[in-house]
Formats: structure tokens, C-alpha cells, sequence
């Protein structure tokens, strides 16, 4: 090898020490704060299997851990404070606590209510709704200062319907719980409905107080008595009954929304575009498999770190305003670039429709097109936001 020319080396040493160089870069500690509270959804009627008291919290860890091994090359140092709590008081308390020791980024899992107080008290910050499904958050009461990289109940219905029409299963029975969050869904699902042209062969409220595992064959059936339909969709988030829908139909006919055929942020069986390996990461760190919840947080933090990658700092409304920009294109192992939609901050992404133990088929479908992006033919498009999204 010949030796380097006295000009040329004096050039090679004055990148490298050169203030603005990589080399010569102060450490970028990020500091993130993970906010975790889930209601005591009370006592189930049925033995449904309930969502992991680390839903979230998980995704939000090795998400850390991810962003460690790319940041390690920008001299960037990422680090989690989580709490977990049980009292809406108790995580706005949290959420204090933790911006007083500096943090400004935070990543939230949280009903909706608790969303918009922590949106209020901390409007200095920029947080990430890892919690919260609501569709009023992206449609009439938008946060400035909150994306949402979990999908929203109308991005899931309109997966949902997509598929159902490509199916042919347009004549549906709708069955309807009694919780808010099931009155929510099914507003979801009417309105999907509506839009891909969906009919109701008719719609029931689920009203049974008895045990489930008990009467399902003699009870289920006979509720389900309707005019001929191609599809039962169920509204049942916290999993009351829609788990005793399937099979025990009037007509056999197949079972689709929070029970039986399902659309979700996330789920084990997708494999696809790299998606294995970071369900094999997941699975090591938490012993357990990958759900929406975990990927949300995931999703919030991955894109915490490409901003910061991008951007050279942490400042949440320069992260908050190129994400916004569509200037940020990321990896969520989905087959295409995800973004946030700047009129709502919600992420764009493509949803599995998935049975318990395989995927079935991801939405948007071939053949829903948009003039600007297929993957904005799921949930609240532009013209459909009424709220004003600073």
C-alpha cells in the first residue's frame, strides 16, 4: 500500500477532528418515558384469555434495545423510564414526575381520557398514543401534541370491510355488547359499512348476565335467528361472549371482528419482510409473543430514533414537526414505508386480518385505491377530519 501524500493525510486528520465530524460529536443521551395504565375491564362472563399485564411496556423495551444498536454508531444513547400504575390520578402523577426530571418524550398507554389530560399537562412534550384505539383522537378532538401509532377502531373496521367485500360476504348480523368500548367498535363497524357498501341484515344487542361456557349452544343459535346472512360480526373488545359466537350460529356462516376473523395492529403470525426476526426478539425478552400494544410502543420508539438519527437532537416538536412532514419514512416490517398522516398524526400502516393462528389476508386490498396513498383508504381520511391539527 503506498503511503498517503503529506496534503492528503493533513485532509484525512482534519475530517476526523473537525468539530461538526462524527467523531468529535457529545454524546446524545434520549430519554423516553413509558406510561402505562389499563382499567379493571371487572368481572368477565366468559373465560376469555386477557391481555398481558406488560402489553406495551414490552414493545417499548426492546424497542430501546433496537435503537441502542443502531445509536451506538451515531453516539446516541437511548433509555426507558417506565411506570406502570393502576389510577388514572396515579399516572398523571407519573407523567409529573417524570417530566420533572427532564423527559419530553413519552410513550402512552392509556385509555382516551387519560390521553387527552396527559395532553394538557404536559404541552411542552411530545407523546405517542400506544393505548387508545378512539376515534374521536384522529377525527373531532385531535391532540397536537400526540401521534398514534396504535391503529385506530375505524382503520380496523375499514380493513375488515375491505376484505368482507372482496369476499362477497356483503349481507352481515351485527352483534353488539354493552360496554362503551364495544358501542365504539360497532360505530366502527357501521361506518365501514357504509362506505364499502356492507349491508345489515339486522343488528342485536347482547344483553345475556349468564355464564357463557353454560349456555352458549342453547342461547346462541336461536339469537342469531335472522334473515339469511353471509357474515356475523361481532362487537366485543372485552370478550364477554364473542369468543361463544363461532359454530354456534343459526346459519353456519363465519365470524368476523373482535372475536373469529380479526383485524389487529399486530400479530404473531405475521411473518413477512423481516417480521420473524423481531417476533424472535420479542419472544426472548418477554417470553411471550408480540401484540398490537407491543408494536404501538415499539413502532413509538423506533420512530423517536429515526427522527433523532435524522435530526441530531431530541427536541420533541422538531421530531413532532418531520414526522408530521412525511419526511420520515419507517420500517415496521409491514412490506411498506410507514408515515404519520399529517392532518391527524395518526400512522399509516397495513393491518393483518388474521384467525387465531393464522394470517389470512392484510388490508388495504387489491383494487381500493387513492389518488395519494392506498394505505389513507383505512380510517379517517382528510376531508373526513373535522378537528383542526396544529
Amino acid at each position: 500500500m503506498r503511503p498517503l501524500a503529506p496534503y492528503a493525510l493533513i485532509c484525512l486528520l482534519a475530517m476526523v477532528c473537525a468539530p461538526g465530524s462524527q467523531a468529535a460529536e457529545a454524546p446524545l443521551p434520549v430519554q423516553i418515558g413509558y406510561l402505562g395504565y389499563r382499567p379493571d375491564p371487572g368481572p368477565l362472563l366468559s373465560n376469555v384469555i386477557g391481555e398481558p399485564a406488560d402489553a406495551g411496556q414490552r414493545g417499548a423495551e426492546l424497542a430501546i434495545i433496537d435503537s441502542n444498536s443502531t445509536g451506538a454508531f451515531l453516539n446516541q444513547r437511548y433509555s426507558l423510564t417506565s411506570a406502570t400504575v393502576d389510577t388514572p390520578e396515579a399516572l398523571l402523577a407519573a407523567a409529573t414526575a417524570q417530566h420533572d426530571q427532564g423527559l419530553r418524550l413519552f410513550v402512552v398507554n392509556a385509555p382516551a381520557a387519560s390521553l387527552r389530560q396527559l395532553s394538557a399537562a404536559l404541552p411542552d412534550s411530545l407523546l405517542f398514543n400506544a393505548g387508545s384505539a378512539d376515534d374521536s383522537l384522529r377525527s373531532t378532538d385531535c391532540l397536537g401534541n400526540v401521534l398514534h401509532s396504535l391503529a385506530s377502531r375505524a382503520m380496523l373496521a375499514d380493513a375488515l370491510m375491505q376484505f368482507l367485500v372482496v369476499r362477497k360476504w356483503q349481507r352481515a348480523l351485527l352483534i353488539v355488547g354493552t360496554t362503551e368500548d364495544d358501542q365504539a367498535y360497532a360505530s366502527a363497524l357501521r361506518r365501514a359499512a357504509k362506505r364499502f357498501g356492507v349491508r345489515w341484515v339486522a343488528e342485536k344487542a347482547w344483553r345475556f348476565d349468564n355464564d357463557q361456557r353454560r349456555s352458549a349452544q342453547a342461547d346462541m343459535p336461536l339469537f342469531t335467528q335472522a334473515d339469511d346472512y353471509d357474515v356475523v360480526l361481532v362487537a366485543d373488545e372485552r370478550g364477554d361472549f364473542g369468543e361463544y359466537v363461532p359454530y354456534q350460529t343459526w346459519y353456519p356462516r363465519p365470524v368476523a371482528g373482535t372475536q373469529g376473523l380479526t383485524p389487529t395492529g399486530w400479530h404473531k403470525t405475521v411473518e413477512t419482510y423481516g417480521a420473524a426476526q423481531l417476533q424472535k426478539r420479542f419472544e426472548a425478552l418477554a417470553g411471550r409473543w408480540m401484540n398490537d400494544r407491543d408494536f404501538a410502543a415499539w413502532m413509538a420508539v423506533r420512530s423517536v430514533a429515526s427522527a433523532v438519527s435524522k435530526l441530531r437532537q431530541a427536541d420533541p416538536m422538531a421530531i413532532r414537526q418531520l414526522a408530521l412532514g412525511e419526511q420520515l419514512p419507517l420500517d415496521g416490517f409491514k412490506g411498506r414505508k410507514l408515515s404519520y398522516r399529517p392532518w391527524n398524526g395518526q400512522l399509516r400502516q397495513p393491518i393483518p386480518i388474521v384467525q387465531p393462528r393464522a394470517l389470512v389476508s392484510t388490508s388495504p386490498q387489491e383494487g381500493f385505491l387513492h389518488p395519494f396513498n392506498e394505505m389513507d383508504s383505512l380510517g379517517y381520511d382528510k376531508p373526513e377530519v373535522t378537528c383542526r391539527y396544529p
